[in-house]
């Protein structure tokens, strides 16, 4: 069932029932409250796979939940699996998955929120003040180690398949995250 005037659907597993790789097992309904409902005013961001949320847990920490479009044409075996093969993947220069849902017909990624924003958003937002080539060559160099984890030092490698500049988050010392892609066939490749 869908998200609608009765409130949140009920999960299929509650927080904690289930952990795949490193990651958390959230409940639907968890993940609802964080967001305030999926509340516009806390959307980060639209895309051809879902929406991102902004969220806070219980202890303070911010996340971004990112809410699959269709359950991300994915079972929950495929879902665990793909799960449990990012969560294994840790790189300074990589956004960090914290945890997941699986609520019947919905999936749910949550990964560590990102305070400054896209590449894309620093480099053309309106108002922006320019950036200087010291900082770009920073987050190009940062984005490129983060890249070459992904493609060359992982097991199973990964292939990324969608870079570019609103995939590279920027933390608060413009150090490049590249956002991990998840949930849609074709978007990522082990080998």
């Amino acid at each position: 069932s869908t998200m609608g005037s009765q409130g949140p659907a009920r999960s299929v597993a509650t927080s904690g029932d289930l952990s795949v790789g490193n990651s958390k097992s959230f409940s639907f309904d968890e993940l609802y409250e964080i967001t305030g409902g999926f509340s516009r005013d806390k959307l980060l961001g639209e895309g051809g796979f879902g929406c991102v949320f902004k969220g806070t847990l219980g202890d303070g920490r911010e996340v971004a939940v990112k809410q699959l479009k269709g359950g991300g044409g994915q079972g929950e075996r495929e879902f665990q699996a793909e799960v449990e093969i990012i969560s294994r993947v840790h790189h300074r220069h990589l956004v960090s998955l914290v945890g997941y849902c699986i609520s019947e017909d919905h999936r749910l990624l949550v990964y560590d929120f990102v305070a400054n924003d896209t590449m894309h958003h620093n480099l053309h937002g309106r108002g922006r003040p320019v950036m200087d080539w010291p900082t770009r060559v920073k987050i190009a160099a940062g984005s490129a180690r983060g890249l070459a984890y992904l493609h060359e030092d992982c097991h199973p490698r990964i292939i990324h398949r969608d870079i570019k500049s609103s995939n590279i988050l920027l933390d608060d010392n413009f150090e490049a995250q590249v956002s991990q892609i998840s949930g849609s066939p074709g978007s990522r490749r082990t080998t």
